[in-house]
C-alpha cells in the first residue's frame, strides 16, 4: 500500500510540476507590451461617380501606399485578452484621378490614424504565439493639399471613424523580447467635394491594408 501510495504521489507531482511552471511562466510575463514596427499602408480606395458630366468617374481616384514607423502599446487583462493602442505621426498619401483628360495628379492629404484594438492571444505553448483583433480606426485628415489644376477646390471631410479587423503573430525570443509581424484591414471613408460648382460629392472609401514587421518588448 506504502509503495502504492508513494507511486500516485509521484505522478501527481510529475503531472503537477509542468502545470506549476507553464502558470509561473504566465505569472512572470508582464501585463505590458510595447512593439516598434515598420509598417506599410496600402489603400484599397473606390468611389462612386460624380461631379458635372461625370468628372470624377467611378473607382477613378488613387491613393498611393506609404511606409510608416509605428508604435503599439498593449496591455494584458488576462494572459489571452489585451488590448492594443496603435499610433503614429500624419501620413502623406499622393492622390490622382484616372480617365479624366488634364486632370490626373490632384496633389495629396496628409492623415492621422490612432486605432484601438481588442486582441484575443491563444497559448500555443511554444514561441509562436497568435494573435487576433478588432477595433477602431480614428481617420483624421491633417493636411489637404487637394487641387484641380493648381485651384484649391476640393474639399476631404476631416474626421470619420473605421472599423478594423487584424491578425498577427509574436515570437518570443527571450522572456522579454519578441519579433512581431501583423496584418490589418481597416474599413473607413471619407466624403469629397467641392467649392467650385462642379457637382463633386462622393464617398471616398479608403479601406487600407496595413502591413506590419517589428520588435516587442514585455514587462
Amino acid at each position: 500500500m506504502m509503495k502504492k501510495a508513494l507511486a500516485i504521489s509521484a505522478l501527481a507531482v510529475t503531472l503537477a510540476v509542468p502545470s506549476l511552471a507553464s502558470a509561473q511562466a504566465t505569472q512572470a510575463d508582464g501585463p505590458w507590451l510595447v512593439r516598434l514596427r515598420a509598417i506599410n499602408i496600402d489603400p484599397n480606395p473606390s468611389n462612386s461617380q460624380t461631379g458635372t458630366g461625370g468628372f470624377v468617374p467611378s473607382n477613378s481616384i488613387n491613393i498611393s501606399s506609404t511606409w510608416a514607423p509605428e508604435v503599439d502599446i498593449s496591455y494584458f487583462f488576462t494572459p489571452n485578452i489585451a488590448l492594443e493602442l496603435v499610433l503614429t505621426y500624419p501620413q502623406k498619401h499622393n492622390v490622382s484621378v484616372s480617365g479624366v483628360p488634364g486632370v490626373g495628379d490632384v496633389g495629396s492629404i496628409k492623415q492621422l490614424p490612432p486605432s484601438l484594438f481588442a486582441q484575443y492571444h491563444f497559448n500555443t505553448g511554444t514561441p509562436f504565439k497568435p494573435y487576433v483583433g478588432a477595433g477602431l480606426t480614428w481617420f483624421y485628415i491633417t493636411d489637404n493639399n487637394l487641387n484641380v489644376n493648381g485651384a484649391s477646390i476640393l474639399d476631404v471631410r476631416k474626421s470619420n471613424w473605421g472599423f478594423g479587423l487584424q491578425a498577427g503573430l509574436d515570437y518570443a525570443l527571450t522572456k522579454n523580447w519578441y519579433l512581431n509581424a501583423d496584418v490589418k484591414y481597416i474599413w473607413v471613408e471619407t466624403e469629397l467635394t467641392d467649392t467650385a460648382g462642379l457637382g463633386i460629392d462622393t464617398k471616398l472609401k479608403v479601406n487600407p491594408w496595413v502591413w506590419g514587421l517589428g520588435v516587442g518588448y514585455r514587462f
